[in-house]
């Protein structure tokens, strides 16, 4: 079992900034790919952003490149999505991912646990 714990939402003006962090627990963090994922209301989830297992490898959605940034601390087993530059159209609630394997996916099949989600909200 792995628990995925999100926490850093909140409300935010556009063109402002948050920081979402992820506390992971239950499985050898160090050796899984992380990722974050997005569901707006009505809307599918669809992938953000992932880092490998060593923190040496990403990779973004075209809507995160160049604003976003995932990072991984293995000693705190946490990940964490500093998000810049944010847009009305980020307004989603944000999940944290762990894979099975050291390179994560752009699909959600590519996660086999999930936490729970914190709510993202930008005003315009």
């Amino acid at each position: 079992q792995v628990q995925l714990v999100e926490s850093g939402g909140g409300l935010v003006q556009a063109g402002g900034s948050l920081r979402l962090s992820c506390a992971a627990s239950g499985r050898t963090f160090s050796s899984s790919a992380m990722a974050w994922f997005r569901q707006a209301p009505g809307k599918e989830r669809e992938f953000v952003a992932t880092i490998s297992w060593n923190g040496g490898s990403q990779d973004y959605a075209d809507s995160a490149k160049g604003r976003f940034t995932i990072s991984r601390d293995n000693a705190k087993n946490t990940v964490s999505l500093q998000m810049n530059t944010l847009k009305p159209e980020d307004t989603a609630v944000y999940y944290c991912a762990a894979a099975p394997g050291a390179y994560g996916s752009l699909f959600l099949s590519g996660y086999d646990y999930w936490g729970q989600g914190t709510q993202v909200t930008v005003s315009s």
